[in-house]
């Protein structure tokens, strides 16, 4: 049984479908990505998974649990923790406080403040400032380090990389190896093929709402997917 799956799942914003009849899944520990073009319905395919959406048809199951339509705060507490694209801190906050509202499910597991600074070791001279007076780096950082604090089962991350210079995306690339290997499952959406490929077990190509292409990361045919990508084959 898979740690998360997504059957014939649709969903979108009233009267808008965004996802049409998206069947995934994903093992425990492993990363799967999620990659497609603006409007490919990437970020719906979260929102639907986290609660934040509601499912129009289909099934989310979480580890052999129907999901679907769950509350964000039921979610959390069951180990599922999101990285919302634009990270959403608390701005006033301090890097410290924002990394301690992640823990609120309290969940046990591997990580504290101290191991999220561990892996992310710019903030910890940061550790008292606060979110505003952070770079888009340092707060995509504390979104991750938040997240991790609930100590989850299953982390889904929307666009990690999105406006951020390319050394600060290797930094935060480099961390989710990491992150996997203390047994977290990884969903993560992003646009850039390559960094999707390289991180990734299994990649899942989204067109027009629906799945265009999957397979393993590590057999995937680099054109096939760019064609899936951009619909070349539509």
């Amino acid at each position: 049984m898979a740690l998360l799956e997504v059957e014939n799942l649709s969903a979108g914003y009233g009267l808008f479908q965004a996802l049409r009849g998206i069947s995934l899944a994903a093992e425990e520990g492993e990363t799967l990505a999620i990659v497609g073009a603006n409007g490919a319905g990437k970020t719906t395919l979260l929102r639907t998974i986290c609660g934040a959406l509601p499912a129009m048809t289909g099934r989310v199951s979480f580890d052999g649990t129907s999901i679907e339509n769950s509350s964000a705060h039921q979610l959390a507490r069951l180990g599922i923790s999101m990285v919302p694209e634009g990270r959403k801190l608390f701005p006033s906050l301090t890097v410290e406080d924002n990394l301690i509202i992640g823990s609120y499910p309290k969940r046990k597991g591997f990580w504290t403040v101290e191991r999220v600074y561990a892996l992310f070791p710019e903030l910890v001279k940061r550790r008292n400032n606060r979110g505003l007076d952070l770079s888009g780096g340092e707060q995509q950082m504390v979104a991750i380090g938040r997240a991790l604090m609930a100590n989850p089962r299953l982390l889904l991350m929307d666009e990690i990389s999105l406006g951020l210079a390319p050394i600060v995306v290797n930094q935060i690339y480099k961390s989710l190896p990491e992150i996997s290997g203390h047994g977290t499952s990884i969903v993560l959406v992003e646009q850039d093929l390559n960094r999707a490929l390289s991180v990734s077990n299994h990649v899942y190509c989204l067109l027009e709402g629906h799945v265009e292409l999957s397979g393993l990361s590590a057999q995937m045919d680099r054109q096939a997917l760019i064609d899936a990508y951009f619909g070349a084959n539509a």
